[in-house]
């Protein structure tokens, strides 16, 4: 029986070729999917979907690989790099045709019917092939020339939904430039010269969170914006994470403290448990849970925290035992 099923086929060829390198990798390393997520930092469930391209492995796991397998991190992180792009690109393109689809309906709930039939009435009125000949028919008679023909009118049933759509198309756009305004004033802050303040002269609000173009590459958010984000999903296991606490649960189960500097958050990691056992990380009062399914291992979302100590992990298992990590 192969040990790999095939990759979907509305994968983009650049993310197939990256998933079917990682396949190759772990099976010249000889390693089972379990030993591969206890040597890289990642759990089992997340190196089943990124090699089987349901998700695309973060740089932080695609590195963590690369050193257990023995591999040219350099090589193999240039691969990423187009992967994740080809990975964006197929996200953009999905938005953009649930956009497409969302404006489609909404014109279609208020009644829309669709391109006006004036030009065909003008020409009807005009007839084929005569197009000089009427306005020099117009222009013969003497005396003051007639008032213009009114332009035809449409039912009033059909006015009211077009004048509905043509202000929903409004509103949309008007929207979709709030949003860039909002979008680009959060990227770049204002205009601003040399020194650090705006043009008006007011200095610069220092953000609380570092701006994403000072994370490293692959790491996708920090300090409050982690806090209930997946952590292997936001880059900030594998190279960026550390155990700074842990402690025994029952015979077999360990529960620790995962902590990442780059991200300014931690997470609670169970290993050694059994489907049913709970884990939770709490810190300044917030909590988030997870609870082991198949696998033996399991992990929370995150928690912004400002160092790894002011995290505690905790597990209980469906046989009643219980373990914190600040229990010692």
């Amino acid at each position: 029986m192969p040990r790999w099923k095939a990759l979907p086929d509305e994968l983009d060829p650049q993310i197939r070729e990256f998933a079917s390198q990682l396949r190759r990798l772990v099976d010249r390393s000889g390693l089972s999917i379990a030993a591969v997520a206890d040597r890289t930092g990642y759990s089992k469930t997340s190196w089943e979907r990124y090699l089987s391209g349901r998700l695309l492995a973060p740089r932080g796991a695609v590195v963590a690989l690369a050193e257990v397998t023995g591999t040219d991190t350099g090589h193999l992180t240039t691969m990423w790099e187009l992967a994740e792009r080809a990975w964006s690109r197929s996200e953009l393109r999905r938005d953009l045709t649930m956009e497409a689809l969302r404006i489609s309906q909404a014109r279609a709930a208020l009644g829309d019917p669709g391109p006006s039939g004036a030009n065909a009435s003008t020409e009807t009125r005009g007839g084929s092939g005569a197009g000089p000949a009427p306005a020099r028919r117009t222009a013969a008679p003497a005396g003051p020339a007639p008032p213009a023909p009114a332009p035809p009118r449409q039912p009033s049933g059909a006015s009211r939904p077009r004048r509905a759509a043509l202000i929903l198309t409004g509103v949309l756009g008007a929207l979709l430039v709030i949003a860039a305004a909002v979008l680009l004033t959060d990227l770049g802050g204002g205009s601003t010269g040399d020194d650090g303040k705006k043009a008006g002269g007011t200095p610069t609000a220092t953000p609380s969170t570092p701006p994403s173009t000072t994370l490293p590459a692959g790491v996708k958010c920090a300090g409050a914006g982690c806090a209930g984000q997946d952590p292997e999903a936001m880059g900030c296991g594998g190279a960026f994470a550390a155990t700074v606490s842990r402690a025994r649960v029952g015979t077999a189960g360990q529960v620790e403290v995962r902590y990442s500097k780059t991200c300014g958050a931690a997470w609670a990691r169970i290993t050694g448990a059994g489907p049913g056992d709970t884990v939770r990380v709490t810190a300044a009062g917030t909590s988030q849970n997870a609870v082991v399914d198949a696998d033996a291992d399991a992990y929370t979302p995150m928690v912004a925290v400002a160092k790894g100590t002011d995290a505690t992990a905790c597990a209980t298992l469906k046989s009643g035992a219980k373990g914190c990590t600040d229990e010692g």
